[in-house]
């Protein structure tokens, strides 16, 4: 396999859900269908929000431009607001053209960018990670939403709820190299040691504290509701819903027979002839 070859098959491939709607079930989760992540892949997961909100009339931003409507902000953070400056390095942020300085670089947490508008817009996001992982950035795409969406569209513009969208971005890193595999998995966690000397009945045992760990969490919590048993339940229910389909094609199906030999009996009945064509 030659270098270019070699370098597409191992580069990092982002898998995204959003979370768009306040009546979400669960979230939708999405698989990259084209390369399937290798046996020793990593996943690192992350969000991304968008946050706006309509200007206080009584405390208008001094600065804003007059055609300015609302104040937003986009930023990229751990999924459970975890520490990733361990594997991200950078976060560059492209925004609408109309923006002075449209390109904004953001180079240790938080990685967000706060800013005035009237318009919504789509904002390239490119990941950059640390020269351990030998990587090459990663890019992204997140819609800013200014206006409310769901149920109660005039009450939240009433109130002027702020506006949240969110997107659980996961990228899978085929074949990382060592160091950068440590930095991601961080380990099974380390147990601290009982103290030397006879131990009574009431000592404590050591216990274990988690390990540093890009991967997603195994329960979702009120600020996030992404996680692995998240993901489950969303197979479970995908899968009950290609048996459904599934079923629903076999009934079909066995319709369209049962006209089939109906027509043909007609057919016969009346002397036409039925003319079969060639396959």
């Amino acid at each position: 396999m030659d270098a270019d070859a070699w370098s597409h098959f191992r580069s990092p491939q982002i898998s995204s859900a959003t979370n768009n709607s306040s009546d979400l079930i669960y979230p939708i989760w999405s698989r990259n269908l084209f390369r399937k992540p290798l046996a020793n892949a990593c996943p690192a997961a992350l969000n991304v929000f968008a946050e706006a909100q309509p200007f206080d009339p009584a405390k208008r931003p001094p600065n804003a431009p007059e055609d300015h409507t609302h104040q937003w902000r986009v930023f990229v953070k751990g999924v459970n607001d975890e520490d990733i400056s361990y594997w991200l390095k950078k976060v560059q942020f492209k925004l609408h053209e109309t923006y002075a300085q449209c390109v904004r670089t953001i180079e240790s947490p938080p990685f967000e960018v706060t800013e005035t508008g009237w318009g919504e817009f789509e904002i390239q996001i490119k990941l950059y990670f640390v020269p351990e992982s030998t990587e090459k950035p990663q890019t992204l795409w997140h819609s800013l939403k200014l206006h409310p969406y769901g149920d109660d569209i005039e009450g939240k513009r009433e109130r002027r709820d702020v506006i949240v969208a969110q997107n659980y971005e996961e990228v899978v890193f085929n074949e990382p190299v060592e160091q950068f595999y440590d930095l991601l998995t961080g380990g099974t966690g380390v147990v601290q040691q009982p103290p030397k000397g006879k131990a009574g009945k009431g000592a404590k045992q050591p216990q274990t504290q988690p390990g540093r760990t890009a991967e997603i969490p195994y329960s979702d919590s009120p600020k996030n509701p992404y996680s692995q048993k998240t993901e489950a339940k969303e197979l479970d229910r995908l899968a009950e819903a290609i048996k459904t389909v599934d079923q629903m094609l076999k009934e079909e199906k066995a319709k369209l027979a049962e006209r089939e030999a109906k027509l043909d009996e007609l057919r016969k009945s009346e002397g036409v002839t039925t003319v079969v064509k060639k396959k």
